[in-house]
């Protein structure tokens, strides 16, 4: 639960709580002042910190380690809390995410490394996210990161109770069924059934996180079907940011465009809160 503090400045401002799941400390230099006040402008109650977990070495833009995410949760116990995470081959890869759960961590994230998604360096990952019962929140991106999302079933498969959640490009680019590698971004109408879609649908332990350029892409380019997705997801989708700019304010800051448009596009108000709030809040159980 959100501190009562937390909890009741939110109600007072006539505001209802918001869960972020997926920021970053440091991210592209930005202060931590900058990313409190970020956060409060967009009316985050509880943001879900990311530590990088390579050293600052391979997230782009560059953000905090454990130790960072840890020091800004304690200076403000509820409004950041955060997940564990380490490079997935790395050699110590077990013991340093078993040592940050035991520290705190509420889960494992953001693997952002060059790995298949069904390798078996994943899979020790998958293995201690099953020991503690946490989620485990992945970057895909084609040839890059978590590679091959089409075998990604493989998984999900092989760890039924472990909850997986999907970020990024490749991952949102593949809510289209017409999709062909080729483009981060891609553009145009949505033709249905697509990947992520199916997997969304077919797997109980799978969500999506709304976050980054990738998510808003996904919605702004087909927002009639986008309507549709969340209908069918509801139960599945979290708000997040992964937003390294300052303001917290449209039209810079694409996470309060992508907070607009859940709000203008859910098919009820029920479906709202859900991807903004309840979803997260029993996924991470705060």
């Amino acid at each position: 639960m959100l501190p009562r503090s937390r909890a009741a400045s939110a109600a007072a401002a006539g505001r209802e709580p918001i869960i972020d799941v997926h920021q970053h400390v440091q991210y592209s230099g930005r202060a931590d002042d900058v990313l409190i006040a970020h956060q409060r402008t967009l009316g985050v109650t509880t943001s879900v910190l990311m530590p990088s977990g390579d050293r600052g070495g391979g997230h782009a833009g560059g953000s905090g380690e454990h130790e960072s995410v840890v020091a800004l949760g304690r200076a403000h116990p509820g409004e950041f809390v955060f997940f564990a995470n380490e490079i997935t081959d790395h050699p110590d890869a077990t013991r340093n995410i078993e040592r940050q759960l035991r520290k705190g961590a509420i889960g494992i994230g953001e693997q952002k490394f060059r790995v298949e998604c069904d390798s078996p360096a994943l899979w020790r990952i998958a293995e201690i996210a099953r020991e503690f019962d946490v989620p485990v929140l992945m970057h895909f991106q084609e040839g890059v990161y978590n590679r091959n999302l089409e075998r990604f079933h493989r998984t999900l498969e092989k760890f039924p109770t472990v909850k997986f959640i999907g970020h990024a490009q490749a991952w949102w680019a593949h809510i289209d069924k017409a999709y062909t590698p080729g483009s981060s971004y891609p553009k145009g109408l949505v033709t249905p059934g697509g990947l992520t879609d199916r997997y969304l649908s077919d797997y109980p332990n799978c969500y999506a996180d709304i976050s980054a350029g990738s998510g808003n892409n996904a919605i702004v380019r087909d927002e009639n079907h986008y309507r549709g997705f969340m209908q069918r997801h509801a139960d599945k989708l979290l708000y997040g940011s992964d937003c390294s700019e300052g303001t917290g304010r449209a039209p810079l800051c694409f996470a309060a465009r992508t907070l607009e448009a859940i709000r203008r596009l859910a098919p009820s108000r029920e479906i709202e809160r859900k991807i903004l709030h309840e979803n997260a809040k029993r996924l991470l159980k705060l």
